[in-house]
């Protein structure tokens, strides 16, 4: 990345791997992998772009309440987030909450081809085992929009800071 003259690099955290129950206790090996990663980036001059869910909901979560689907995802979401912001924040400046949201909903909920495979049976040849087209997308797709604003309000209330340039990042490395 480096003798490409790459700036800036976007990854996404795996909730499933920094908090495996979805809530609960940090995987210490999970928080090292991350650090390790983004100290790395800012030490060659690299920003880090984060986006925090990017089709990697933790199974409990899904077994429990039908992730997206519930609007207990929203704290569950938030506490994910916080955690993320309050371990990585004092490097990474730039934030995404969910990938795509658009293609996470249509995808998982209404055609069936992402997870959690929800789906009616549709003229696309698709017969998921369970799902309703008609209402799921909708009901994901909000719950997605309110954890995106309880995140960002979070954020805002919280960690938001004025932006550093890389080089003051670089400072904060350990040494």
């Amino acid at each position: 990345m480096v003798d490409t003259g790459l700036e800036a690099y976007r990854f996404s955290i795996s909730w499933s791997r920094l908090i495996p129950n979805g809530r609960g206790p940090v995987n210490p090996k999970g928080l090292q992998y991350y650090n390790n990663l983004i100290n790395e980036l800012i030490s060659h001059g690299i920003q880090p772009h984060v986006t925090l869910y990017h089709f990697d909901l933790p199974q409990t979560l899904e077994d429990e309440y039908q992730g997206w689907l519930s609007r207990k995802i929203v704290k569950d979401f938030t506490d994910y987030a916080n955690v993320c912001f309050k371990e990585f924040g004092d490097r990474v400046l730039h934030w995404t909450t969910v990938n795509e949201p658009n293609v996470l909903v249509l995808g998982g909920y209404d055609l069936g081809f992402f997870p959690p495979g929800r789906c009616s049976s549709s003229a696309f040849g698709l017969n998921c085992s369970r799902g309703n087209s008609s209402t799921e997308p909708y009901l994901a797709a909000h719950n997605i929009l309110l954890a995106h604003a309880s995140v960002a309000r979070l954020y805002k209330n919280k960690y938001l800071v004025f932006s550093e340039p890389i080089e003051s990042c670089k400072s904060k490395l350990p040494k």
